[in-house]
């Protein structure tokens, strides 16, 4: 564990001390927090005062004490007979559920998926951006896919590595014959897929044109259907996406080019939508030196400056559409593990969201596009303790999202920041 923590913190610039059986993490820009590395949950109660509580769905409470015992919220009330985690200077909310990353893309020295690295330096990377994530307040994430992430997920359950908990499609389905989908989603759910990842339109970079026909799309989402798997579709235009929704499949994912047409039936059929608004499109460019060097090239760095402004509007007429269930979905590549906050920040600030909305689409109706939401999501008794606390009220500088202070995955506390003194 102790030499997982080292390898991360040479890539984040932090340090390492013990301090009484536990592992601190100091950044070099003065803050630190406490790793409880991974511990085993506590046979005692644990009771956490919460100066606001954000439970999810949409509720706000004032200075609440939360019981954990075990993995699960057993209690949430005025009293307790002590306080074992005093946040009252911070807002408690659940931990955020991100619909949409790739665990296994980083910057390696030919592309962004190390295939050229050996199975043992793709997966230590794979291993540092669930870890990022984590600390990041992203309590479970699903990843579209590699089957290495099977062995991650299996790994990050045992308890033995600190991570967000992992969703996985295993692979990513994009070209074949109907017959040869319909077997290899039956090869995907006898490895243990999670969901299935499709691939109907092409990249923003590439045009984002359409790559598969209606009878493609119709055998795969029929036979996800058929064997009780969700899907995620990569789609861009309103005629490959209609198809999808109107096959039976359950989220759509991009959405570059939609129109209020397809947003009103997304929203009849009860279909998840998951744009990327904020963070992906941004990564590329900010770090357009890196991704030259992996073989991206100026036409494509073209069409993606040319296509954001289309994206967010895009996002606001989505918006409009009140019953459209949009969640959080980054798309995390290289350059944005542990970036999701920005996702939402982005979305309100630019997009208009309302932040209860925006933080609620990563959280409770996450959950509930993940098929978790009796599960995580959610403050309250009964519910997985999955909960994260951040500096100031996100309701009111939505940036709040980005000072995480505590991360609770489990009942197993993985972040702790103190409050700070007076003053500071």
């Amino acid at each position: 564990m102790l030499r997982l923590l080292k390898d991360i913190c040479s890539n984040a610039r932090c340090a390492i001390r013990r301090r009484n059986g536990l592992v601190q993490l100091v950044a070099v820009f003065g803050l630190s927090f406490v790793l409880a590395a991974p511990q085993a949950q506590s046979d005692e109660p644990i009771y956490i005062r919460a100066g606001t509580l954000l439970d999810g769905q949409g509720a706000v409470r004032e200075d609440v004490i939360i019981t954990v015992e075990g993995s699960r919220i057993t209690d949430i009330s005025a009293h307790a007979p002590w306080v074992t985690y005093d946040l009252s200077e911070f807002t408690v909310l659940p931990g955020l559920i991100e619909g949409h990353q790739h665990i296994n893309s980083y910057f390696a020295e030919t592309d962004m998926f190390g295939s050229m690295d050996s199975p043992e330096k793709r997966m230590s990377h794979m291993i540092e951006n669930a870890y990022v994530s984590l600390m990041g307040g992203v309590t479970t994430l699903q990843s579209v896919g590699h089957e290495s992430d099977l062995e991650l997920r299996s790994a990050i359950e045992r308890g033995v590595l600190p991570g967000s908990r992992i969703l996985t499609s295993a692979g990513v389905i994009s070209g074949g014959t109907p017959d040869e989908v319909r077997q290899r989603i039956r090869e995907l759910d006898a490895m243990g897929a999670d969901l299935i990842k499709l691939v109907v339109s092409g990249t923003l970079r590439d045009g984002a044109e359409r790559i598969n026909s209606d009878e493609w799309i119709q055998a795969a989402c029929g036979e996800a259907t058929a064997l009780g798997l969700r899907t995620l579709v990569h789609a861009h235009r309103p005629a490959e996406t209609r198809t999808a929704i109107l096959s039976g499949c359950t989220q759509i994912e991009h959405g570059g080019f939609l129109d209020d047409e397809i947003f009103a039936l997304m929203a009849e059929r009860g279909i998840y939508f998951g744009p990327n608004v904020g963070v992906l499109q941004q990564n590329y460019i900010e770090n357009r030196d890196r991704f030259m060097a992996l073989g991206f090239t100026e036409e494509m760095f073209a069409r993606m400056e040319a296509v954001l402004p289309q994206i967010l509007e895009m996002f606001k007429r989505a918006l409009r559409h009140e019953a459209l269930k949009i969640v959080l979905t980054a798309d995390a590549v290289a350059g944005t593990h542990g970036r999701s906050p920005d996702e939402l920040i982005y979305r309100v600030q630019r997009g208009g969201q309302d932040p209860m909305d925006a933080i609620i689409s990563g959280t409770s109706l996450a959950a509930e596009s993940v098929g978790l939401g009796d599960t995580i999501g959610t403050l309250a008794p009964g519910m997985e303790a999955d909960l994260i606390a951040v500096r100031g009220n996100p309701l009111e500088d939505i940036t709040a999202m980005r000072r995480t202070a505590f991360v609770m995955k489990g009942g197993k506390v993985y972040r702790y920041e103190p409050p700070r003194s007076p003053g500071r």
